[in-house]
């Protein structure tokens, strides 16, 4: 697996200033959002200039784009709200040839009218599930028009707030245009940690035929129930990494700072906690980085030095996220 991240982590005044602390971290594949270039997260026009701009300095730094972020929420109690998502939907949509973005991800959605990432009573209703159809049927036509795949997860503030109702709308609509963006801490709601091992291997059993991106983030469970940063919470990550591999995933691996979302940890992957983990990580042996269990360690020599992800799995091998030696780059072996 190839280690990125998501762009916005990285907030600077300009788009080259956010992709250089991206590539500086010797990371080479994003997720990438129209914030960056100085325009809304879902803009209402993207001029094409913009695009080929965007895609001239990912180029000059050898970045590529996994996906673009297309979010927005497919079951707003406004129907306007919803047809006008649907609209700029098809601008990300178009833009993604230029960017060299083969998906889109989505927000399955919340009757929650003010913020889409917000459970809501209404979520398990008739009608919310309904309204999730039409809209997932427009955007697949989107997606047929502009030959990209579009990326949904389960989340449990959303419609989707389960690896079964995920199932449940991928046989739905039937379309191979739409896929599964594994997020194991979305997964999971408070005090539900315990069961780790079983809505993992669940998650999988429905879901890993269908997946096509992986982000990494973490959660703390119980009271304070939080997500954040992959390595800081109780995430099973050697299970994890075992279950991508078994099912056949060999994309990216996106770091995601979980701060936007209403979490109590804003830190996220800033370039300091780049730089804790990597003064945590030093005089780690190549194909050996010491851990706990379930830690992720980060390495980075700031600047320029490789990036390590090591997980400890059964029988004290561990998972090395590895620089590529003929592209400087890194993959997951090991595992």
């Amino acid at each position: 697996m190839r280690l990125g991240i998501f762009a916005k982590t990285f907030v600077r005044p300009s788009l080259a200033g956010t992709l250089d602390a991206i590539a500086d971290c010797g990371l080479d594949c994003v997720q990438f959002n129209f914030a960056c270039a100085g325009l809304a997260g879902l803009p209402e026009k993207i001029d094409p200039g913009v695009v080929s701009a965007a895609a001239c300095e990912l180029k000059r730094r050898n970045l590529t784009v996994a996906a673009v972020s297309g979010t927005f929420n497919m079951i707003d109690p406004d129907l306007a709200r919803r047809r006008e998502g649907l609209r700029r939907l098809e601008g990300i949509a178009a833009s993604c040839a230029g960017l060299g973005a083969p998906m889109v991800t989505l927000c399955t959605g919340t009757r929650d009218p003010e913020e889409m990432w917000r459970s809501h009573p209404q979520n398990d209703s008739a009608e919310a599930w309904q309204d999730l159809q039409a809209s997932m049927r427009e955007a697949i036509k989107i997606a047929d028009r502009h030959d990209v795949l579009l990326g949904v997860e389960p989340e449990t503030a959303n419609v989707v707030n389960s690896a079964k109702k995920a199932r449940r709308l991928l046989d739905e609509m039937g379309s191979p245009r739409l896929k599964i963006i594994m997020d194991a801490a979305n997964l999971f709601g408070p005090g539900q940690g315990a069961r780790m091992a079983e809505v993992l291997d669940e998650a999988f059993a429905l879901l890993g035929r269908d997946i096509a991106l992986a982000h990494a983030k973490d959660f703390r469970d119980g009271a304070d129930f939080t997500h954040v940063a992959a390595g800081r919470g109780i995430l099973d990550w050697p299970r994890l990494l075992r279950l991508l591999r078994a099912a056949g995933y060999d994309g990216p691996l996106l770091l995601q700072e979980p701060g936007g979302r209403g979490s109590q940890d804003k830190r996220g992957f800033s370039e300091s906690t780049i730089k804790k983990f990597r003064s945590a990580a030093a005089g780690a042996r190549f194909r050996g980085v010491p851990a706990r269990r379930n830690q992720l360690l980060l390495s980075d020599g700031w600047p320029r030095r490789p990036l390590f992800l090591s997980a400890r799995i059964g029988g004290g091998r561990d998972a090395v996220l590895r620089p590529v030696p003929s592209a400087g780059r890194h993959s997951v072996d090991r595992i």
